[in-house]
């Protein structure tokens, strides 16, 4: 990767010092709202605002021009209108400012004046040696520093990054990041791309210790040939998801306006993608199910998927693991009769899947099972229910809350001890147990179809670390 793409962006995403150009004392308007956020994300640098019409923002000194600001700033944040940019950048880059990250609208996406707008901007920024995030974007967080420049909740921290060309989907990874228990590393609403691109967020990312996964919401490139180099080499050593925006005639129109991007034609991305080791979705929620699983669990040997479950929810998740290219091994004869020994009497042969049959049966013997099942040389991953917080063998509520604990901490212990995965999915699990899964990273779905997917990601990611 290069090393100068991760020096120039540094100054972004690890900044000691910030300048808010356009910090409002509104809480209303984007100039406030992004001030309050900075104020309340954690971060120990040093903020300077920059606002000619105001003695003071939240309490600080507001400067006429960051020309006025004593002390080095590493990061300008601009909430100013457009046509206030060029003169204002070229105020940062004699400054000696490194870093920016433009949140103002109304640059090319809206034609031809704003267009010029943008150009200039850039130009003033490149021959100064400023690097920025934007235009017209919904702002950052970079756990780097616990920085949140955007309207929008600070997230837990985590190791996924998302790059967005919406920012309105930063509030869905927001809310998925918090319901799910992963955190995010990083947030960039990359807007129209006009100065840093998708690949130098890809370099950047993949030298970044607090990033496991990469997912994207993508509408254009600007870079697509570079884009597809860097991906192939960040592929192999980190997953990266992707969700393309404008694959319709229609929905393609509309990323013109939206961050001026060019979709593409669609068949030519898919191409692009099966080339450069990323894993495409097609949907938004999609993203975080695959991320969620890839940021715990361990890569599977192949695609050999054993199910665990009750009645039908188990047989939909055999049908949909078979449409996804997966497969569904029968177990061999010594092992289903062992296993059979560790279900209730009426429970049938298990046979891939395996069915309690709505029996009597506890968290050590549910653990037994998928302990069992992560040992055969014919399974590679696991989907299952998540243990139930009850012991058959404890005498007393006491008993039975230690016993639960116990069997939980080995059902989470299996991944790592055997290198299969194990997918679970909710049966309504007390909060100890989520809590003691979470912790363990592994993680929880609503659903078989979700539990599915995750698995696919595994199996999807193991093939191209392996160059299948």
């Amino acid at each position: 990767m290069s090393e100068e793409v991760v020096r120039q962006l540094e100054p972004i995403f690890k900044p000691k010092s910030i300048a808010i150009v356009g910090a409002s004392n509104n809480p209303t308007k984007w100039g406030g709202m992004v001030m309050n956020r900075a104020l309340s994300s954690g971060f120990r640098g040093r903020i300077y605002v920059v606002n000619p019409r105001e003695s003071e923002v939240a309490g600080l000194k507001a400067y006429n021009d960051v020309a006025e600001i004593p002390e080095p700033v590493d990061l300008a944040v601009f909430t100013i209108p457009a046509e206030q940019m060029p003169k204002t950048m070229q105020s940062c880059v004699q400054k000696g400012i490194p870093g920016g990250l433009i949140i103002s609208a109304d640059f090319a996406e809206t034609g031809a004046r704003g267009r010029s707008l943008q150009e200039e901007t850039v130009r003033i920024a490149r021959a100064g040696g400023l690097r920025f995030i934007g235009p017209n974007g919904n702002g950052m967080w970079t756990s780097a520093v616990n920085l949140n420049i955007s309207p929008l909740p600070t997230p837990p921290r985590g190791g996924l990054a998302f790059l967005s060309q919406s920012g309105m989907f930063g509030g869905a990874a927001v809310r998925a990041a918090e319901t799910g228990g992963f955190g995010l590393s990083t947030f960039v609403s990359m807007g129209n791309q006009a100065d840093i691109t998708a690949a130098d967020y890809l370099e950047y990312l993949a030298c970044d210790e607090r990033t496991r996964v990469i997912a994207l919401y993508m509408e254009g490139f600007k870079d697509g040939r570079r884009f597809a180099q860097v991906a192939r080499k960040v592929s192999q050593e980190k997953p990266i998801l992707i969700l393309k925006g404008g694959r319709s005639q229609q929905g393609a129109r509309a990323t013109l306006s939206h961050t001026a991007s060019i979709a593409g034609e669609d068949r030519v991305f898919d191409g692009m993608c099966r080339q450069s080791g990323i894993i495409r979705v097609f949907q938004l929620e999609h993203l975080f199910v695959m991320a969620r699983a890839l940021l715990g669990q361990p890569l599977p040997r192949g695609g050999r998927i054993a199910v665990v479950g009750n009645g039908g929810e188990s047989v939909l998740a055999v049908d949909t693991l078979i449409s996804m290219g997966l497969e569904v091994p029968e177990f061999h004869d010594a092992d289903k009769r062992a296993l059979k020994e560790m279900l209730p009497p009426h429970a049938p042969v298990p046979n891939n899947p395996v069915d309690f049959a709505a029996g009597a049966i506890g968290a050590e013997e549910e653990t037994a099972v998928i302990e069992k099942l992560a040992s055969l040389d014919n399974v590679d991953g696991i989907i299952t229910s998540v243990p139930r917080d009850r012991s058959l063998r404890a005498k007393s509520l006491a008993d039975q809350r230690k016993a639960v604990i116990t069997a939980v901490d080995a059902f989470s212990r299996i991944p790592e001890r055997y290198g299969t995965p194990v997918i679970t999915r909710s049966m309504m699990p007390s909060e100890m147990v989520e809590e003691l899964l979470r912790a363990a990273r592994i993680p929880i779905y609503d659903t078989v179809e979700e539990c599915v997917l995750a698995m696919y990601a595994l199996v999807r990611y193991a093939r191209i670390r392996r160059g299948d």
